[in-house]
């Protein structure tokens, strides 16, 4: 399960952020995350960096809470720069 959120990103005000569940037992790195949207998506359209995490929050119907991610990793870029 992934869900791509807008962070606070300190030059061009909001990037994509990747958040991203991984399967049980499976081995995936950012950078090879990341290598895939080479050659298919706009190089500007790229997530500017993958979090790996445990659990996507989800609504009683399922749906992901995004409000809630955007929330907890909002400054995350900001971080890193």
């Amino acid at each position: 399960m992934a869900a791509c959120v807008a962070a606070r990103h300190p030059k061009w005000d909001e990037r994509p952020l990747l958040i991203v569940v991984r399967k049980p037992g499976a081995e995936l790195a950012r950078d090879e995350l990341l290598a895939f949207y080479e050659g298919k998506i706009a190089k500007w359209w790229t997530p500017d960096d993958v979090v790996f995490v445990d659990a996507i929050p989800l609504g009683a119907t399922g749906k992901m809470l995004k409000h809630q991610l955007r929330e907890r990793f909002q400054d995350h870029l900001l971080a890193r720069a």
